[in-house]
C-alpha cells in the first residue's frame, strides 16, 4: 500500500501544494492523510490513523521532511519507528536521497541516507526554534513600543462607592447593582468585598 502524508501547521494554511506534488509524482496512492497542526510532536489525529494502517513493505511519502515533523529527536525516532520497527520505507520527495527503497541492501547509500537526515531533521527544528525565537522578540518590541497583550486591564466605575454604598445599606438590590455599575456579578462581588473590608476596618 502507498501513502502520503501532508501536514501544515495551522487551519488558515493550505495543503494545496504538497497535494499537487503528490499528484504529479509517479506513485499512485492508495490513500492521502492529512493533518494541519504544528510538527512539535506526532500527536496527531490523521497520522496517528495512518500509523496504525502503516505494514512492512508499505511506502510513505511526505514532500520534505519538516511535513513529517519539526523535532529533531522525534523526526529520528519515529523514522526508525517506521522502517524498522514496522518494517515500511519513506521516500521524501524534495530530496531523493532519503528513499529507502532504495538503499535496502546499499550500506553506502543507507549511510548517506542517515547523514542527510539527520542533518535535515536538525534543520527543521533549528528552524522551529528561530521562529520561536522571531515571534518572542516581535511581542518583546511590542511591548517597547507600548503595544499591550492580554485582557484589558479593568476600571471599575466612578459611581462603584455610591453604588456599593447604597447595596450595602440593602437601599439597592443586586441586580440594580449590575445595572448602575455595568458590571459582572464575579467582579462587582470582589470589589465590594475589597471595599467593605476597607470601610468597616477603619
Amino acid at each position: 500500500m502507498n501513502y502520503a502524508y501532508a501536514r501544515v501547521s495551522s487551519k488558515d494554511q493550505n495543503l494545496s501544494r504538497q497535494l499537487n506534488a503528490f499528484k504529479n509524482c509517479s506513485i499512485i496512492f492508495d490513500k492521502i492523510y492529512c493533518d494541519k497542526k504544528s510538527g512539535a510532536d506526532f500527536e496527531r489525529v490523521c497520522y496517528k490513523q495512518m500509523i496504525k494502517k502503516l505494514r512492512y513493505g508499505d511506502l510513505l511519502v511526505v514532500v520534505s521532511i519538516d511535513r513529517l515533523g519539526r523535532n529533531y529527536d522525534c523526526i529520528l525516532k519515529e523514522w526508525k519507528r517506521i522502517t524498522k520497527s514496522i518494517g515500511a520505507d519513506i521516500y521524501v520527495l524534495d530530496m531523493p536521497l532519503l528513499d529507502t527503497r532504495c538503499h535496502e541492501k546499499n550500506l553506502v547509500g543507507k549511510l548517506i541516507a542517515d547523514i542527510v537526515l539527520q542533518l535535515l531533521s536538525f534543520v527543521a527544528e533549528n528552524e522551529r526554534e528561530n521562529i520561536r525565537t522571531r515571534q518572542a522578540e516581535g511581542i518583546e518590541a511590542a511591548k517597547l513600543r507600548g503595544v499591550k497583550f492580554g485582557r484589558p486591564r479593568f476600571t471599575c466605575p466612578d459611581n462603584f462607592t455610591e453604588v456599593a454604598d447604597a447595596y450595602l445599606k440593602h437601599s439597592i438590590n443586586l441586580k440594580d447593582a449590575f445595572q448602575k455599575t455595568a458590571m459582572k456579578r464575579s467582579t462587582f462581588y470582589n470589589y465590594l468585598q475589597k471595599y467593605a473590608d476597607k470601610k468597616y476596618a477603619n
